[in-house]
């Protein structure tokens, strides 16, 4: 590998990442003319931004390598994150520099209209457009009456729905891999994002999987990694997600909840709290039925789950900024002690 070459993340694993160069990746990768190369991360697995920043490096970040090592991580242009898992408030990135987020939910079982809201979150929060998957449709009666369910909570959204078996639904899907696109594909375990991944790279690309004894599916994506689709689209499919600790902003909650929004706009006071204040317009329209108790509980929930992860984040922040001073400050003094200094 050339030095100082600028190369994407194909997978990323722990202590060094798989890459290709970024100028010819996608052909390389489709064409099979090229094998990723293992570049070494620093022993903590972060790398350095321009802006002084350290991170993790994941799958789609654009890095510069010096003799088969990451020295710097290019500026993302999207990034797909969710809060990570324990008492750190720290977030971790799903995908970097992606264009569509795929939110894929199974039809059978019902969809929970809650994780889609949830997802939906996450991807107006990356930066990329977010697009519904609706999979499995040919194990139900009535897929469209359920999409429409669905597009009822997705506003904005494009919402597609497909079968894989029966070859229905795809087409709408293979008009967003243009070249040089990405996508990201995010859902539950058991949803078919991996069958799904097969069917658009026209090719079995990535290993699937049955349901397992109790009717679930099984995990069997266990990594993320980039896959090449006909025509320069790339693809990110990533493990199955139970839980995603919310990583959001107002603007996202207002875009994914646009409709609760505009009528806490409506309330008479700016700092109702729609919880039987006067001249609440939420509780009107809970009244009337216009907006669902469901619905409600979703925003309110998401939006306090927010609030806490932001809270995290500043305490983190914060406590770094600290740290950082308390180093600056004992090096200062070491300088002024000097080697002659009896302390020193």
């Amino acid at each position: 590998m050339l030095r100082s070459e600028e190369v994407r993340v194909v997978r990323a694993d722990k202590g060094a990442v798989l890459v290709l160069p970024a100028d010819r990746f996608a052909h390389d990768l489709r064409d099979g003319d090229a094998e990723p190369v293992r570049v070494a991360l620093d022993r903590d697995g972060l790398v350095s931004s321009r802006d002084g920043q350290r991170c993790a490096p994941t799958v789609g970040d654009v890095l510069d390598v010096d003799d088969g090592h990451a020295v710097l991580l290019h500026e993302r242009r999207t990034a797909l994150v969710r809060d990570s898992a324990g008492a750190t408030s720290r977030e971790q990135a799903l995908a970097a520099n992606v264009d569509v987020v795929l939110i894929v939910e199974h039809l059978d079982p019902d969809p929970d209209l809650g994780r889609v809201e949830r997802m939906l979150t996450l991807a107006w929060r990356s930066g990329a457009q977010p697009v519904v998957v609706l999979t499995k449709a040919d194990l139900v009666p009535d897929p469209e009456g359920m999409a429409a369910d669905v597009a009822a909570v997705a506003l904005a959204v494009d919402v597609h729905t497909v079968s894989v078996p029966a070859g229905t639904g795809l087409d709408g899907l293979r008009t967003l891999l243009r070249p040089g696109v990405t996508l990201v594909v995010v859902g539950p375990s058991g949803a078919g994002k991996s069958t799904l991944v097969n069917a658009l790279a026209g090719r079995e690309v990535m290993d699937t999987g049955g349901q397992r004894n109790d009717g679930r599916g099984r995990h069997t994506t266990t990594h993320r990694q980039l896959v090449p689709l006909a025509g320069g689209a790339m693809l990110i499919d990533t493990p199955g997600i139970r839980g995603v600790g919310l990583v959001a902003d107002a603007a996202a909650l207002d875009t994914t909840f646009a409709d609760v929004a505009e009528l806490a706009e409506l309330c008479r006071f700016a700092d109702c709290h729609h919880a039987g204040d006067a001249g609440c317009a939420i509780q009107e329209a809970l009244a009337t039925g216009e907006l669902t108790e469901r619905r409600f509980d979703s925003w309110r929930r998401l939006a306090k789950e927010a609030a806490y992860q932001a809270r995290r984040s500043d305490a983190r922040l914060a406590a770094e900024e600290r740290d950082r001073w308390k180093r600056i400050t004992k090096e200062y003094q070491r300088g002024l002690r000097g080697p002659g200094h009896p302390r020193s």
